[in-house]
Order: C-alpha cells, then structure tokens, then sequence
C-alpha cells in the first residue's frame, strides 16, 4: 500500500492507460499491487451493483405504472385503449421526458457535493430543483390540460383525439408529482441510498393495481379512473420518500429543513437542467417519431403494430443498462467531488464492461427468443413472424443503448450535458432520422429500416461519446468539480 500512495498521479489520466515497469521492482511487489488492483476492481463491481441492483428494479416499477393502467383500460374497449395509449405517449413525450431530464442535473450537482462531504448542500440543492420543475410543470399542465385540440391539429382521429384528451385532463396532477420524485430520486441516489427507493416504488406499484381496479371498474369513472391513479400513486411514492428524507437517521446530515438559499442560484442549476433535459428529449423523441414515421408505410396496421412491440420490448431490457447508469452517475460524481480522479477512471472502466457483458448476454436472450416472442402480444401469424425479424435487429440496438447509457451517466457524473446535448442532436437528428427516411422510404426496408437508422444514430453517438471519455483528464475533472462544489457553497450556519 505504501508503494502506491507514493506514486503521484500524471498531468494527464485517460481512461486507458498502459501501464509501464521501471525494470527495477521485483516480482513480488508487481505480483503484491496486482493483487491490490484486482481487488479495488472487485470493490468497484460490488459498490456498482449494489447501486444498480434497486435502480434497475425502481426502474421497472416505476415503468409497470403506466402499464398496468393502460391493461385496465384495455378491458373497456378498443376506443380507450388507443386513447389511454395516445395519451401516455403524449404525456411521455411533452411532459415526463423533460422533467426527467431537467432533475438529472442533481446527478453532477448531488453527486459531486456528496463526494466533497458538504452534505448540507444536498438539500439546497434538492429544493431548488423542486422549485424549478414545479414551476416548468404549470405550462406543461396547460398543454396536457388541451391534449384533444392539439391531438386533432396533428391530424390524429377525433374520437381518439378525445378518449386520449379525456384520459390526459385527469393526469395533470401527475406531473406536480413526476417532478418531485424525480428530484427525491436523485437526492437519495447520490448517496447511495437505493434500497428505501425500492421499497417505495414497490408499494406504490402493488397498490396502484387495487387502485385502478377500484376507480377504473367500481367508481364508474373507467379510463378516466385509470389516469387518475396514476396521479394517486405518483404522489404516494413521494409521500413515502418525504417522510424517509425527513425522519431517517441516513439523511440527517443531508437534509437540514427548508432554506429560503434554495431560491438563489437558480441560474447555476438551470445552466445544468437546460442540456440534461435536452440531452433525454432529443433521445426519447426520436424513438416516438419513428412510430409516427411507421404509420406512413404501406401497411401501416402491421408496421405500427411490430415497432410498438420492439418499442415495448426495447424500453423493457433497457431498464438495466439504465441502471447502471444511474450507479456510474452517482459513482463518478462522489469520486470527482471527493478529488479522486483514478477512483472515477475505474468507475468508468467497470460499467463500460459491465455494458458489454449485459448487452451480448441480453442480445443473447433476444436472438433465442425470437420466434416465439411475438406470442405475447398478438396471436396473428404475420405479425409473429415480423417480430421474429426484428429480434436480431433489436439485439443490436440493446448492445449499442446499452453502452451509449452508461457513457451518458457517465456526462451526467462529470457534468457534461451540454456536450451531451450535442452529441445527441448530431446523432440522431443529423444521422439517425435521415437514415432512417432514406433506408424505409427510399431503399424500401420498411420498418427494419427505420429501426436500422436509430442503429446508425447509436453508433454514432457511441464513438462520440467513449472518445470523449477516453480522452478525459481525470485530474482536470476532479478539479472542476471541486471548483463547482465550493462556488455554490452556501455556509452550514446559514442553512441551519
């Protein structure tokens, strides 16, 4: 150990790094600080799991929400469910999507004070993001609250138009709560606190099913029932969070009570929340308009049909790559706020092979499935087959998201998101779209085309992202953070 802490790190820490011998120590100490190298990796993959684990499971339950609310609604008709579908889409896409994004700016400012042990920050923080976002949310209240008009001005069906108008009127108190839990999330998850989230994603989704069942099918107010437990169970879990945060011994340092400094320096946070937000979006809006693009094929009922499955089939197995990028977010914020650059290179360096290992074993899975697969969503023969060609596609994309997630957490961690952005834009908007046009509607592929030119949005932002990441100084990124740890901090007296 002694041999390490004397070895001063370079100017300049890349991600890869080749490691060169002096010809002068002996075979034991390279045996001794081998040893010592593979259990600080081990320690690494430990602390990485531990956080993904719960991450990847509030992930999936806090997804099976609006799942489950739409299965009620598809007991009462075709007509709701196409609406409640409509609905959620629009809902994701003009309203989840952005509050999303904007709170995962506590991902750097969270993270990196945690790691510089100024622990009361966290709270100020955390309440000047609730302050904003629910200010974001009154105009996004608006839009949903005119869901209908806005629906038929795309040119959608008007009867669709208003189930799905109906359905997203009685959501608008959801989006108060999305964007609290989402910054209670991030509060918790930069201090590794993990298992609580779990704890209260799974009561609030097994009492959302008594919910639905009691407002969509007992009260009489069918799919409007099922909107309106969305909105009651979002604010349970938040509930449920406020009340950990408040009375739990682990957040006692980190929650202080309220502060009127919350308000002040609100441009800092907005300066991060502004690219995370864009960052998401552009991602997430370019799937949503690559079903829109479906419906133009010929055959639209089939198309649309077969990406909404893929669509479905991808954002389920993407929950894990999600995972461990929220833990390498939270990893490498603490080990840039604590200035301890090497820490954060190792972080890096696991969660990229940790991605590689998960997609190949999930694509794995994909591949093996693919005939029988389409089973679970329809009984037609034409579409099961379609499916089955889709699988092989889907694998791929998996394996590329995968990587390209965690190399965003790893932006998040480092408080790259305006580089993000960017990148984001120029690969999906510049490359992704385009391809996507020009391989279904030109060459003819159809729907495999339009899944091949998010490929080619994936790869793209994939070498984009791992060169920046390679070429990072560590060293210089520590200091940064340090620098943007003791720029916003405001004195514990003051707090108090």
């Amino acid at each position: 150990m002694e041999r390490r802490e004397e070895q001063k790190p370079s100017l300049s820490s890349p991600l890869i790094q080749v490691c060169e011998e002096d010809g002068l120590g002996n075979g034991r100490d390279r045996i001794h600080e081998k040893g010592i190298r593979r259990k600080e990796i081990l320690e690494e993959v430990k602390k990485q799991l531990w956080l993904a684990g719960p991450l990847i499971s509030v992930s999936l339950l806090q997804f099976c929400l609006q799942m489950i609310s739409v299965m009620f609604v598809g007991h009462l008709g075709e007509l709701s469910l196409s609406g409640a579908s409509m609905a959620t889409s629009f809902a994701s896409v003009t309203g989840f999507s952005l509050l999303m994004g904007m709170a995962s700016a506590l991902d750097t400012l969270s993270g990196q004070s945690y790691g510089a042990k100024q622990y009361h920050m966290m709270g100020i923080h955390m309440q000047r993001a609730m302050v904003v976002l629910l200010l974001v949310s009154i105009p996004l209240a608006v839009i949903w609250a005119n869901t209908e008009p806005i629906l038929v001005t795309l040119g959608q069906d008007s009867d669709i138009a208003a189930e799905a108008g109906k359905y997203a009127r009685f959501m608008v108190p959801s989006i108060f709560a999305y964007g609290l839990l989402q910054c209670l999330v991030r509060f918790l998850q930069t201090q590794n606190i993990v298992f609580p989230m779990m704890v209260s994603s799974g009561i609030t989704t097994l009492l959302h099913i008594l919910v639905c069942w009691v407002l969509v099918f007992k009260s009489g107010l069918g799919s409007r029932g099922a909107a309106l437990a969305n909105s009651f169970s979002y604010w349970i879990n938040v509930l449920l969070l406020a009340l950990y945060v408040k009375f739990s011994s682990s957040c006692s340092k980190t929650w202080t009570g309220f502060s009127k400094e919350a308000l002040h320096n609100v441009l800092t946070f907005l300066k991060l929340a502004i690219p995370s937000a864009v960052m998401v979006c552009l991602e997430m809006w370019s799937f949503e308009m690559m079903v829109l693009l479906s419906g133009l094929l010929p055959n639209p009922a089939l198309e649309t049909s077969v990406l909404s499955i893929s669509l479905n089939t991808a954002s389920t197995v993407w929950m894990i790559p999600f995972g461990l990028s929220g833990a390498v977010s939270t990893r490498v914020s603490n080990e840039l706020g604590a200035g301890r650059p090497e820490a954060a290179r190792l972080a890096v360096c696991v969660v990229l092979f940790m991605a590689i290992t998960e997609g190949l074993l999930v694509g794995l899975v994909l591949i093996l499935i693919r005939n029988v697969w389409g089973y679970a969503y329809s009984n037609e023969i034409e579409v099961v087959k379609y499916v089955a060609v889709m699988m092989p596609i889907l694998a791929v994309s998996n394996f590329l998201d995968g990587l390209q997630c965690v190399l965003s957490g790893t932006c998040r961690g480092c408080g790259w998101q305006k580089i993000g952005a960017f990148v984001n834009l120029g690969s999906y908007y510049l490359v992704g779209i385009p391809s996507a046009v020009l391989l279904a509607f030109v060459l003819h592929i159809g729907g495999k085309g339009l899944w091949l030119g998010i490929i080619c949005a994936l790869i793209v932002q994939v070498l984009s992202l791992f060169t920046i990441t390679i070429k990072t100084n560590w060293e210089h990124e520590a200091k940064k953070a340090t620098e943007r740890v003791y720029d916003s901090i405001v004195p514990v007296e003051v707090v108090s």
